[in-house]
């Protein structure tokens, strides 16, 4: 008995070490959220506000008109990048010349994709499976989502659909998706009138939970609705026409200041893994979204060998460097003739690149502009954050003078998003000053130990995501 007192004594010695706590300590405690929330969710009944969910980069499911998978199905029958046919399949259109705008071809942005998982890079864990936490999270607050309930995968019992997913094509520019958020918007309204019994045209407002790119969709959409920036290349006036449908907004690991990973990217592909086609920076960067992750040239975050910022903007640094697809060797000349088989030379092919790459950083340089303009946010619309900073996360890219490219400073993230990044920390590159300087009249802010994906599956995401659909007072 003796012996046990001494040894029980001991324990309680070795768990307060501090070398040794973390081997004494249990799990953390998971709240009970259907214990918490579930009185509210069923109080609030006809009147719940609707929500959005809009995915991230890589994030939807695209098809072609003749039904062909484009991305987001890796099975016989699917786009294979390998090949000459779903290379142009996957890159979007290039001609010399014509504005973003206007190069079109027959994909369509079908749903969300919620089935496949990939851990690797903006990559970096695929925005895929984001989308199945968000979808669980809401499911506890007894939301109930359209595109489940209509496929028959679940039975709501004939109550009326609150949760619509935001499918859009993460390729093309981050503006014109807008124009796809709002018509999701309109039919969320519209449902929730139908199910109050009002009149067409009165106002409802919805709620939106967006992750990663997704995000920056949403904020775009709030200053400028839906509208795509104008193809002169200037700055839209500021007119918060999207937050008149809004309440709440809610962005999840957002890039709002860009990734560095994404120039990785665009520079070197995308290998994912054995299973999945080679995704080449041909064609890639074929793709105007991309660009537009790119960090921005004042916050210094890709630098020569000297330490000078790098002005990812001009497109004679990307034929400087060769870089990505405005590289002149034999293997991106391959790519390029399959993605431009009417070019009748290497010269043609060439130039119709460079013209799409100056076209493609000109509208990220608009994009990043109309995004970081400072404006007050309106009355009724509260915008809320929640983003990573446990995880070294790649901040800073060194350039050789031969165009190689290394990481070679890491901070604060979510492996994928930098923490500052995240905020729109407008002191990073410039003056240090006391206090948070950022762009974004931001609500809140909730930080998370964990991953890019793995920021909506925390119970920490899920319990304050929920009290801000469910609890909080609405302005």
């Amino acid at each position: 008995m003796k012996n046990g007192k001494h040894a029980h004594k001991l324990a309680l010695i070795v768990c307060a070490s501090g070398a040794l706590l973390a081997s004494c300590a249990s799990p953390p405690p998971v709240p009970d959220l259907g214990r918490i929330y579930n009185t509210s969710a069923q109080n609030i009944g006809d009147q719940r506000t609707p929500v959005c969910v809009i995915p991230g980069i890589m994030g939807s499911k695209l098809e072609s008109e003749g039904g062909q998978k484009v991305w987001g199905a890796f099975t016989f029958g699917s786009a294979d990048t390998d090949t000459p046919k779903g290379a142009r399949a996957l890159a979007l259109p290039m001609e010399y010349g014509t504005p973003l705008v206007s190069l079109r071809d027959d994909v369509l942005p079908t749903e969300v994709l919620d089935v496949v998982v990939a851990d690797v890079a903006i990559f970096r864990g695929l925005e895929f499976g984001a989308y199945v936490d968000i979808l669980k999270t809401l499911a506890a607050g007894q939301y109930r989502d359209q595109s489940l309930g209509s496929s028959g995968a679940v039975d709501y019992g004939g109550l009326h659909y609150t949760c619509f997913q935001c499918a859009y094509d993460w390729r093309r520019d981050v503006s014109e998706q807008a124009v796809a958020l709002h018509e999701k918007i309109v039919e969320a309204q519209q449902a929730a009138r139908v199910v109050r019994k009002l009149p067409q045209g009165a106002p409802i407002k919805v709620d939106i939970v967006a992750h990663s790119m997704g995000g920056m969709v949403l904020r775009y959409y709030l200053l400028y609705g839906p509208h795509a920036l104008p193809t002169d290349g200037s700055r839209p006036p500021v007119t918060w026409e999207g937050a008149q449908n809004i309440s709440r907004a809610i962005v999840i690991g957002t890039p709002h200041a860009g990734s560095i990973i994404a120039l990785e990217q665009l520079v070197d592909g995308l290998d994912l893994n054995p299973i999945f086609p080679n995704y080449r920076p041909a064609i890639i960067g074929t793709m105007p979204a991309l660009y537009g992750l790119l960090t921005r040239p004042r916050h210094a975050r890709v630098v020569d060998t000297s330490g000078a910022t790098v002005d990812l903007y001009d497109p004679a640094v990307w034929q400087h460097y060769r870089w990505g697809i405005a590289n002149e060797g034999v293997k991106t000349d391959r790519i390029l003739k399959w993605l431009l088989p009417e070019a009748a030379s290497r010269e043609e092919r060439h130039s119709i690149a460079i013209d799409h790459l100056k076209k493609c950083l000109a509208k990220a340089k608009q994009l990043h502009e109309a995004l970081d303009v400072a404006a007050p946010v309106p009355p009724g619309l509260t915008l809320h954050l929640f983003a990573g900073d446990a995880i070294d996360t790649p901040e800073v890219i060194t350039v050789s003078e031969t165009g190689e490219i290394e990481i070679t400073s890491t901070g604060p993230g979510d492996g994928t998003v930098t923490r500052d990044s995240a905020l729109m920390d407008e002191r990073i590159g410039g003056e240090w000053r006391t206090g948070l300087q950022s762009p974004i009249p931001w609500a809140s802010i909730q930080f998370i130990s964990a991953d890019h994906l793995g920021l909506t599956a925390s119970p920490d995401f899920a319990d304050n995501a929920l009290f801000l659909l469910l609890e909080a007072p609405k302005n």
